[in-house]
């Protein structure tokens, strides 16, 4: 197959899909991933009748067996991952004197872990090819948020853990960056909304005063984000974080 293969973790909505979406339409063919398979299958059917390549994949990020495995399923069923978008994500969200140690562990898991598995898989290819992208997901969150310690903590790791990726694979032809989004119009976010105990529209509310581009944001904005350092060109751009939050932070 021509197409370089991308592998979106998360892809079965919200922003894994928009970059799933966007990534088909620069030409890559698209290994969706989430918790199963099925899950896929909306974003998968929509990439093929645009005239995509596109096949879903269910891995638990988390689980070292499950990770190899799939990774292996992809490079043998689509072709070697060239790009890999580290998205797949949770919240359980607390203050910490309420936070519980399965709140945290379960955030640690998915965000760090699940990066540092897939991750670890996939550059075995890239490697090889002298050639990758890996691009995670941190969010302005790193910068500290009320009520986030375990996701926090979490998405400043993600930035600490690809700036190291940048200094070992980068004589690999292999760049790794971060896109941190900010508020960005998804189910994520009215399930925040939910655990508050307010509506969406109240969230929007609070959040908009403090957004300098008096919106919120869309996952096509962060495909566009995650389009770029994908691309070849972007081949002297790494150990980056970008935020994609409609302000300066940072």
């Amino acid at each position: 197959m021509s197409a370089r293969v991308a592998v979106i973790t998360g892809a079965a909505r919200g922003i894994g899909a928009g970059v799933a979406r966007r990534l088909a339409e620069d030409g890559f063919a698209i290994a969706a991933v989430d918790l199963s398979a099925d899950s896929c299958e909306p974003v998968v059917e929509e990439i093929r009748a645009a005239g995509g390549t596109a096949m879903g994949f269910g891995i638990d990020v988390s689980d070292e067996a499950a990770v190899a495995a799939g990774i292996d399923a992809i490079a043998s069923r689509l072709g070697a991952p060239a790009v890999l978008v580290n998205n797949a994500g949770i919240l359980r969200d607390n203050a910490l004197f309420r936070m519980s140690t399965s709140d945290w562990d379960s955030v640690i898991g998915v965000h760090l872990r699940g990066a540092f598995l897939m991750t670890r898989a996939a550059q075995a290819h890239m490697t090889g090819m002298g050639w990758g992208r890996i691009i995670t997901m941190s969010s302005v969150s790193a910068l500290g948020n009320r009520g986030q310690a375990n996701y926090s903590a979490a998405k400043a790791g993600l930035q600490g853990f690809t700036k190291t990726l940048a200094i070992e694979l980068g004589k690999f032809g292999i760049t790794a960056n971060c896109v941190a989004p900010g508020y960005i119009d998804t189910d994520m976010l009215r399930e925040t909304a939910e655990r508050a105990g307010i509506t969406l529209d109240e969230l929007h509310a609070q959040a908009l005063p403090n957004i300098p581009v008096g919106r919120m944001g869309t996952p096509d904005d962060i495909a566009a984000a995650v389009s770029f350092f994908a691309r070849g060109e972007a081949s002297f751009v790494t150990g980056q974080t970008l935020y994609v939050g409609g302000g300066p932070f940072g």
